[in-house]
């Protein structure tokens, strides 16, 4: 397998909003270099030959990006697949991203992959499987690596941890930081009658490097209303008020607007980025020690 080894250092990511990077907009980002606080991509489009992963070095050189990993399965009980670890490490190499992160979920069962971040059920065997594979990404990557708490449907009966503790306990353990999505807080909460802001107060401050705001969708199953995480849509109005809530306990945050499905115009992710921009701004007026405009 080629290297590419990046010699530009990595542009530092801004407490700013930034935009999912997706593939219709490449062409557009190349040629008219909008104002885009910071990019992030999921590195597994980015892993191999051809026109997109040259669009994407041509772009880093300009933009602070992020790599948002969706493949490495942090918590498949048979362990992180080495070859897919190794790609990983490729990207890192080749993009110097300054943010890597991936998510608390599997997706990864008896070498057949699922096609969706599966949940999982929260206990300290859990926990002790997940901190072992978060630790060998983390010396195989050489850097902290970023772990995004999911949105749920579901809740395994013999979960003794509740989320945000694990997310916690996860973090002390192996001094990674966390991705702390608002939007799937909200879903997760709506379905499961948690308490969204009691969610938020027992998150570690010091360890969350990056929020997600998205849209999600009501539907019907079993005959009971749920919210899935769709990131086909606006963010709503009630997950921007849980976002001020964030950026009050937390500080300003590096944000991103994940958009996935029904992909908009560019310029749609840049009004919501400058929407996030706007609220980080507040809060960094707020913050203790700011000065005055």
């Amino acid at each position: 397998m080629s290297v590419h080894m990046n010699t530009v250092p990595a542009l530092p990511i801004p407490p700013r909003g930034g935009i999912g990077l997706r593939f219709p907009h490449h062409r557009q980002m190349r040629e008219a270099r909008p104002d885009v606080a910071w990019l992030e991509v999921h590195p597994e489009n980015y892993m191999g030959g051809g026109a997109a992963p040259r669009a994407l070095e041509g772009l880093r050189a300009d933009y602070p990006l992020s790599l948002h990993g969706v493949g490495l399965s942090l918590g498949s009980a048979e362990g992180i697949d080495a070859a897919h670890l190794d790609r990983l490490a490729a990207a890192v190499d080749r993009f110097a991203p300054a943010l890597v992160s991936e998510h608390l979920a599997f997706s990864v069962a008896d070498d057949v992959f699922l096609a969706d971040l599966l949940p999982l059920p929260l206990t300290e065997e859990t926990l002790a499987i997940v901190s072992a594979h978060v630790d060998r990404v983390q010396s195989r990557l050489k850097r902290r690596i970023l772990v995004e708490n999911p949105s749920t449907y579901l809740q395994f009966s013999h979960s003794t941890i509740a989320e945000p503790e694990f997310l916690a306990a996860l973090a002390a353990r192996t001094g990674c930081g966390l991705l702390v999505d608002v939007n799937n807080i909200f879903v997760s909460a709506s379905n499961h009658g948690w308490d969204a802001h009691a969610y938020l107060r027992a998150l570690p401050r010091a360890a969350v490097g990056e929020i997600h705001l998205a849209g999600h969708t009501a539907i019907e199953a079993g005959g009971a209303s749920i919210l899935l995480d769709a990131h086909g849509s606006h963010v709503c109005a009630e997950v921007w008020a849980l976002y001020d809530a964030a950026l009050a306990l937390f500080g300003p945050v590096p944000t991103l607007i994940e958009w996935d499905n029904d992909i908009p115009p560019l310029e749609t992710l840049i009004e919501e980025a400058a929407r996030a921009d706007a609220k980080l701004a507040t809060h960094r007026r707020r913050a203790p020690g700011a000065r005055a405009a």
